[in-house]
């Protein structure tokens, strides 16, 4: 190995030296994704770097990030002094390259947790929304029954009440007034 290093300028060397760490990092990093190590994510280890993003999952400083740019930068590096470009102009390519990599990265990473939903139902949505009875519920709020309403794009049975003067049976068309509590609506039946 230290002949492959011998005939090479210092900033030859540097660059070879950065693309290799780089890679190998990446590639550990690439295996883990795959194998589920990925998700503990070395950004925990890497917290100086990040940058807060106000919650909306926009990091561009992050382990990973930082990893592309020196793997990118050195390969290009090594690239531009390999076809004869001078000094000043492979600094600045490799510096922009890196960047873009950072930039591909960051927005990828975005994007796929943009695609993600937590799940998480916000009974507020339900608020508005026609639904039907599917156990009944008494009249007068004597006795909770259920509904089926679609929130949030899934179809769901959440505990119901209504001030309705009869009981609301099986198979009846509702509406969701109101928020009870975190988890019963009010319920009317829906108006012709």
């Amino acid at each position: 190995m230290l002949e492959f290093f011998d005939g090479m300028s210092t900033l030859e060397q540097t660059y070879w030296i950065i693309a290799l760490i780089g890679s190998a990092i990446f590639l550990v990093i690439f295996i883990l994704t795959f194998i589920g190590g990925g998700d503990t994510d070395m950004d925990a280890d890497a917290s100086d770097f990040e940058a807060d993003d106000g919650g909306v999952g926009f990091q561009f400083f992050t382990f990973k990030n930082v990893v592309a740019f020196f793997t990118i930068f050195g390969w290009t590096g090594i690239t531009c002094l390999d076809n004869g470009l001078s000094i000043g102009l492979t600094l600045i390519l490799s510096v922009i390259a890196g960047l873009l990599m950072m930039v591909l990265t960051t927005s990828l990473f975005f994007w796929m947790n943009k695609l993600s939903t937590s799940g998480t139902l916000k009974i507020k949505n339900a608020i508005g929304v026609i639904g039907e009875v599917y156990l009944p519920i008494g009249a007068k709020r004597s006795k909770m029954g259920k509904v089926q309403i679609k929130v949030q794009g899934s179809l769901r049975e959440l505990e119901a009440i209504t001030d309705n003067e009869e009981e609301l049976k099986t198979g009846t068309m509702v509406k969701v007034t109101e928020i009870v509590s975190a988890e019963l609506l009010l319920v009317e039946t829906l108006s012709k």
